[in-house]
């Protein structure tokens, strides 16, 4: 933190490039989050390549409506395609658990959560049952996944919301989160608690470099007592004060999670009713929250009028014009119709300078629109090397934007691939260096709000033509490959 602090006050505020989005929503076949109060929260997209052609597919919550697959046909044109029928959906997470090669989907739902695995040309068949994984009547709308050790099979931990039994509820009846453990039958399932309604989870290593879940939590439900959490993964507790974790309070709906300044350590954004928290890390292992001079707090709406304070939901890292800064998209939405909040609530696109700051540019970009905004995803969508962004909204259609900024710099893609069952290789780090930069980016499934993707990782090179990419993989080994602006590589661990 005393790192940006010192660069804000010594470095000239720099202009940022002129992100440029074009709506080609009509692309998208129709699809609406809908439903009751149980579907105020939620809304996920699930963004991965469902059929091997490198182009990214969108899985799309619907709430009370069937979700809906939605396959990438190229040239920036997209069709609905046949999956077994699931309602009651709040989200999903991509992942290949059974390590077959194809993407299967996590799906949280209003009661039993769901397994589709995923097959050729984007088939899809539901098997839960035959994963074993634990039947439940909770209202899920958190999802993250890691392996453990020497397990063929990922740990999955899944965030609950209310205690719909609860005689108490809603307010202060928040039900217990739950840890999926693999077993040779199956899944045997571990409460979590206490759980204060999150809306957000994310495994990945935190300040201290280890293993931890991130827990972001709803306080409008916890109402006292109740707080952001971290679990240590290995140790399998909540952390505190003597871990330097202090903890925060705050109306906590997703995470994201990106090292903005290069030293390796990922900073962590939290999208909040109000505040939008962006924590520093140090090496101290302790979390400082960002000045406000630093432009990511989007506390209000940024045009539209509405003075009342904004509500963030997912939130994402994406390098926008690939100058090697990641900027931070944040989809935005009032609840409902809550009278203390913003109605008039528009999506912010906030642009990284060089000197760490952010600047606010949705408006001008064209994607600052005033629909109930609750996922979103940056992808490039056809494969031409920007960014390209989808936004689900709550009882409205799907948005796509195509990226058509000017003078976008170098760019690579990464994807890892290593034996066994975590083949993905999740968990692992990716550090690309080039002449000019150093960035580093953690490979995990979790996070967001509701939803999240699996794809190759994006990296702006700014102007180098050449990169040194560093992986870290699972593991704890380490192996150092050469590539080039332009590529989509794959690493295989040696």
């Amino acid at each position: 933190m005393k790192y940006l602090a010192t660069l804000v006050a010594l470095t000239a505020h720099s202009a940022v490039a002129e992100p440029v989005f074009t709506d080609r929503s009509d692309r998208l076949p129709h699809h609406v989050y809908g439903g009751g109060w149980e579907h105020f929260v939620g809304g996920g997209l699930a963004v991965f390549d469902c059929n091997g052609d490198a182009l990214p597919d969108i899985f799309a919550a619907g709430g009370e409506n069937p979700a809906q697959m939605i396959r990438n046909t190229g040239h920036f044109t997209f069709a609905a395609t046949d999956i077994p029928e699931v309602r009651g959906v709040t989200g999903a997470y991509p992942i290949d658990i059974n390590a077959d090669g194809f993407m299967d989907l996590f799906v949280l739902r209003v009661g039993d959560n769901r397994v589709l695995t995923g097959g050729p040309d984007c088939q899809f068949t539901d098997a839960t049952d035959t994963l074993g994984i634990p039947h439940s009547d909770s209202w899920s709308t958190a999802f993250t996944a890691w392996w453990e050790g020497a397990d063929n099979r990922p740990t999955l931990a899944i965030g609950n919301y209310v205690d719909r039994a609860d005689p108490d509820g809603p307010f202060e009846a928040c039900d217990d989160n739950a840890i999926l453990r693999p077993v040779p039958q199956g899944y045997t399932s571990h409460a979590l608690k206490p759980g204060f309604c999150p809306l957000s989870i994310l495994a990945a290593n935190d300040a201290r470099g280890r293993p931890t879940l991130r827990l972001s939590n709803d306080r409008h439900y916890y109402v006292s007592g109740g707080h952001e959490q971290m679990w240590d993964i290995a140790e399998r507790r909540f952390l505190g004060v003597a871990d330097g974790w202090n903890n925060v309070s705050l109306w906590g709906m997703g995470i994201a999670s990106r090292d903005l300044n290069g030293d390796g350590l990922d900073e962590v954004m939290l999208t909040s009713m109000g505040d939008q928290v962006l924590q520093f890390a140090d090496a101290d292992g302790v979390y400082t929250a960002a000045d406000f001079a630093v432009g990511t707090y989007s506390q209000r709406p940024h045009v539209g009028g509405d003075g009342r304070p904004s509500t963030g939901w997912h939130a994402e890292f994406g390098d926008v014009d690939n100058d090697g800064r990641p900027d931070l998209f944040i989809a935005k939405g009032n609840v409902d119709q809550m009278p203390g909040m913003a109605t008039r609530d528009p999506n912010n696109l906030l642009m990284q300078n060089p000197d760490g700051t952010f600047t606010e540019t949705a408006h001008a970009a064209g994607v600052a629109t005033f629909e109930r905004a609750r996922g979103a995803a940056f992808a490039d969508f056809d494969l031409d090397g920007r960014l390209d962004l989808v936004v689900s909204n709550r009882r409205a259609p799907l948005e796509l934007y195509r990226n058509e900024t000017e003078g976008t710099r170098n760019w690579l893609r990464v994807s890892l691939r290593q034996a066994g069952g975590n083949r993905d290789a999740v968990g692992a780090t990716i550090r690309v260096e080039t002449p000019s930069m150093s960035q580093t980016m953690q490979n995990t499934i979790g996070g967001g709000h509701a939803g999240g993707q699996l794809l190759p990782r994006h990296f702006g090179l700014g102007n180098d033509a050449v990169a040194i990419v560093h992986v870290t993989w699972p593991d704890g080994t380490t192996s150092t490959h050469e590539a080039v602006a332009g590529e989509s590589v794959t690493l295989h661990k040696p």
